[in-house]
């Protein structure tokens, strides 16, 4: 505790928010004085967090008490030095903690998506490898919404205008949104976080932030602080900021698509690429095992039912798992760079996903490609949806949870404790979205069938 210690002493911090991410990447802890906090060294929550849905709601009650103890006991939280965020949206000086779950043994929380996370990046450290990623968040900037069944809107930007129709990689549409913009770069900087680029993407009022490469679990920590950091940005200015998968008919979705290489973990050399300078033998069989098991591992990246309608026939979203040198219709794109920076773009994960766990799905299909030595198939020339060899994902969450589900795969590297949970989740989930009735329903069969 004593880098931490210092650190809130030394920013005089009044208030600590002591935080996990749960399944769906929602912050769930305490709030408690500085002085509380560094008493207790952490915090107690009920395992029974991990199993929450995004209403709120829990599991069915068989899978709930399959999981865990009945009497619902405590796991212990401990702050992780590493993962100390400023809140410069607040009143008061208070800082967000980001904490790792253990058992009164200190064995990991299997169900925590940033221990799962850990697990995968320990794989990697037993082979002498050290994974390296670089996410891309896109989100759309709305009009407050205060009513769901109402569409969304963009909002009023400087001009006093709602901007219309599609600006990709405008300057002067992003300026109409500068004081938001100021504000969200000011509060990144001051805690630490590795934003790049901001540009402008295709739909109205769409957005994408670049972050730079780096440590996996630091950049899966950073996506999680990012994603609030925007939204009080845009409730600073009456805007709503929304990392949903498919927000607006009629406009495209937002997607996570996560720039992904591998290092020696002592030379720091790309194993991607051989001396000379070509592709090497362990690029292509991770780019065959993303093939083979990104359907697997799809509710990891794709995890909402809304998630989904990212998945259109002729949109900016591949519905493939083909690969090809700077092609952006294939799901799994190789852009251009040198051979130290050798790379591969997942470009199937949905903005809504949460950090963690799509990280921790797109390594471990990588690496059981190079373990296992698996063979991609022929790079696509031209457009993916129109030479399609065969790599298709499930287009539903109901079918990609049954894919998950059977996967041995699965299984053997996240284990039956995660995989069973995170699929009773999502499961719930599903179930509370059929019961809804939409105003499509409403509005077309109301009075016609």
């Amino acid at each position: 505790m004593k880098k931490l210690i210092s650190y809130l002493k030394e920013n005089k911090i009044t208030e600590v928010e002591c935080v996990i991410s749960d399944m769906t990447g929602i912050a769930r802890g305490k709030i408690a004085p500085v002085g509380k906090f560094i008493d207790e060294k952490g915090m107690r929550l009920p395992e029974s967090v991990l199993l929450q849905t995004v209403t709120g709601d829990y599991v069915d009650g068989d899978v709930y008490d399959s999981l865990l103890d009945k009497a619902d006991i405590d796991f212990e939280c401990v702050p992780d030095e590493n993962a100390i965020y400023m809140l410069p949206w607040c009143v008061e000086a208070t800082a967000q903690v980001i904490h790792d779950t253990y058992d009164k043994m200190g064995n990991p929380i299997e169900l925590s998506p940033r221990n799962l996370l850990k697990k995968v990046l320990k794989l990697y450290d037993a082979k002498g490898w050290k994974p390296v990623v670089a996410p891309e968040m896109e989100f759309y900037l709305t009009k407050p919404n205060e009513d769901p069944d109402i569409p969304l809107s963009p909002p009023i930007g400087r001009s006093g205008r709602r901007e219309s129709g599609r600006q990709s990689f405008s300057i002067d549409a992003a300026n109409e949104y500068d004081p938001l913009f100021e504000d969200m770069y000011d509060w990144c900087e001051a805690q630490g976080l590795d934003i790049d680029t901001l540009i402008h993407e295709e739909g109205t009022a769409q957005m994408e932030i670049n972050f730079s490469h780096g440590d996996a679990l630091s950049l899966a920590d950073q996506v999680f602080v990012f994603k609030r950091t925007l939204r009080e940005a845009a409730l600073k200015h009456n805007v709503c900021a929304t990392f949903m998968a498919k927000p607006v008919t009629a406009e495209p979705g937002s997607s996570m698509h996560i720039h992904q290489s591998v290092v020696d973990a002592k030379s720091g050399q790309n194993v991607f690429t051989n001396e000379d300078g070509t592709m090497s033998a362990k690029f292509l069989s991770y780019i065959g095992g993303l093939q083979r098991y990104i359907p697997e591992l799809l509710p990891l990246m794709v995890p909402n039912v809304n998630s989904f309608r990212r998945f259109l026939p002729g949109t900016s979203a591949p519905v493939n798992l083909e690969w090809g040198d700077e092609n952006r219709t294939c799901g799994l794109r190789i852009p251009e760079s040198s051979p130290q920076n050798r790379r591969i773009e997942n470009r199937i994960a949905g903005a809504d996903a949460n950090s963690y766990l799509a990280i921790a799905a797109t390594l471990l299909c990588g690496y059981m490609g190079m373990v296992e030595d698996v063979k991609p198939s022929t790079p696509v020339q031209g457009r993916a949806n129109e030479n399609r060899q065969g790599n298709s994902l499930p287009l539903t969450l109901e079918e990609a949870l049954a894919v998950m589900s059977e996967s041995s795969a699965v299984r053997e590297y996240l284990g039956e404790t995660f995989t069973n949970g995170y699929i009773a989740v999502k499961q719930a989930d599903l179930e509370n979205f059929r019961r809804v009735i939409s105003s499509w329903e409403r509005e077309f069969l109301l009075l016609t069938v």
